[in-house]
């Protein structure tokens, strides 16, 4: 996806940045569902790429991390 078409597809997405981002504004990701999939960014380039992942992809990325016990 170039630019211009990450541009488009972020701006009319509700983003949520990850509960494991801190305060400080360090590493930070969003990610919004929509039509195409889900779409994940970097919070601090909402203007820059935008990766695009199916929704069964996406389960499969997040599942085993949400499964796991949290210390």
């Amino acid at each position: 996806m170039n630019n211009a078409e990450s541009s488009t597809v972020a701006s009319h997405l509700a983003w949520f940045k990850s509960s494991y981002s801190g305060t400080e504004g360090g590493d930070c990701v969003e990610v919004a569902t929509g039509t195409a999939g889900v779409h994940v960014r970097d919070s601090k380039a909402a203007a820059g790429p935008v990766l695009t992942v199916s929704r069964d992809a996406w389960a499969g990325f997040v599942g085993p991390a949400s499964s796991e016990q949290r210390v």
